[in-house]
């Protein structure tokens, strides 16, 4: 019983609750950092234009793909759906992020990258939990 106490055994029953609002709240910081870029050619235009000062390889190209997967991505992770596939994606983009743009910058200005590089590994790992259409997937 006190080793229990002392680990906080109890807690890990709530470790779906844990992952499934972490995945929201990952979505939606995803879907919120897109969505401008997604639906205005304008903001896509200035993307570019940042991927380009950074130094990337065909940035009116590689910025579409790089906003759409941050959006489908911060949509999936809501939903629970092919978590494991976001996740991966989500580490790709962000490692990317992290070499291309954040290298020269101090360890605060890596953070917000590098945070969802880990998230990104965490829910390519655990995948969804019990609350997600990824888990009534797999149990039918």
């Amino acid at each position: 019983m006190r080793k229990d106490l002392l680990l906080l055994t109890p807690l890990a029953g709530f470790g779906d609750l844990g992952l499934l609002l972490l995945r929201l709240v990952t979505g939606a910081f995803l879907i919120w950092q897109s969505h401008d870029n997604v639906f205005s050619a304008a903001r896509m235009q200035e993307f570019a234009g940042f991927l380009s000062q950074h130094g990337f390889a065909a940035p009116a190209l590689l910025a579409p793909l790089c906003v759409w997967a941050q959006f489908v991505c911060g949509i999936l992770l809501v939903l629970g759906l092919l978590t494991r596939w976001a996740g991966l994606l989500i580490t790709f983009v962000f490692v990317v992020a992290c070499v291309m743009v954040h290298w020269t910058q101090d360890f605060p200005g890596w953070w917000p990258a590098l945070i969802l590089v880990f998230l990104g590994l965490l829910f390519a790992t655990l995948g969804a939990g019990r609350y997600a259409i990824d888990h009534r997937l797999r149990t039918q």
